[in-house]
């Protein structure tokens, strides 16, 4: 049985609950972290010593970080088109994996979502905020060009890049920010908003965090 660790309203669990769902893969979740504590349970430190969520045990192989653990699930679990047994094709949602963790989600979760959203305005850095608001219209309409022929990132059909980038949409679209005007991308996420696993994992209200640092 698969067992995954986290809370629900953490943006990087939200990916692998959307991902498992999509695959029908029967699972345990047990909420870890935040308000439910848990992180520094010798159990939780044994199977991640850096003591973050999500974490998985699928019949005694633990996997953490989110990436990770997409990979790992596709591969084991792959179909519907989120693995095959292509490097081509395998490579090409890894480097959008990849981009979505060292460019996107600095700039949106860290930059907006924390910078601009979850810190006390007396305590925000405007001009950290404004460039990371910038940089986010950027990557997002990078998305929105690559859209113009397809339904999905890379292609038209759901796939591990999706999952990444299609997780920060909810919070994105639901800010109080400056955002380009991007059809696309309006398209691709009503999209989304019809999937039942997007739906029930990803579309999580987050007004409870606004102005929070803690959780």
């Amino acid at each position: 049985m698969l067992t995954i660790w986290g809370r629900k309203s953490s943006f990087n669990l939200q990916k692998v609950m959307w991902l498992v769902d999509e695959l029908n893969v029967p699972h345990d979740h047990i909420q870890v972290g935040g308000s439910f504590g848990g992180l520094d349970a010798p159990t939780f430190r044994a199977m991640n010593p850096h003591g973050k969520v999500p974490v998985i045990d699928d019949d005694n192989t633990v996997v953490w970080e989110s990436h990770a653990i997409l990979r790992y699930l596709a591969t084991r679990y792959g179909r519907n088109g989120f693995r095959r047994d292509d490097a081509a094709y395998a490579a090409n949602d890894d480097q959008w994996l990849d981009w979505q963790a060292t460019r996107l989600q600095p700039d949106f979760l860290m930059g907006v979502f924390w910078g601009f959203y979850r810190t006390p305005a007396p305590k925000r850095d405007p001009l950290a905020v404004a460039r990371s608001i910038a940089a986010c219209s950027q990557h997002f309409t990078l998305i929105d060009g690559m859209l113009d022929s397809t339904s999905c990132v890379l292609g038209d059909e759901l796939r591990l890049a999706d999952i990444s980038i299609g997780t920060c949409l909810y919070r994105y679209l639901n800010l109080d920010i400056e955002r380009p005007r991007l059809p696309n991308l309006d398209r691709y996420y009503a999209a989304l908003c019809e999937r039942l696993a997007y739906r029930q994992h990803v579309m999580i209200p987050f007004d409870d965090l606004f102005g929070r640092l803690d959780f």
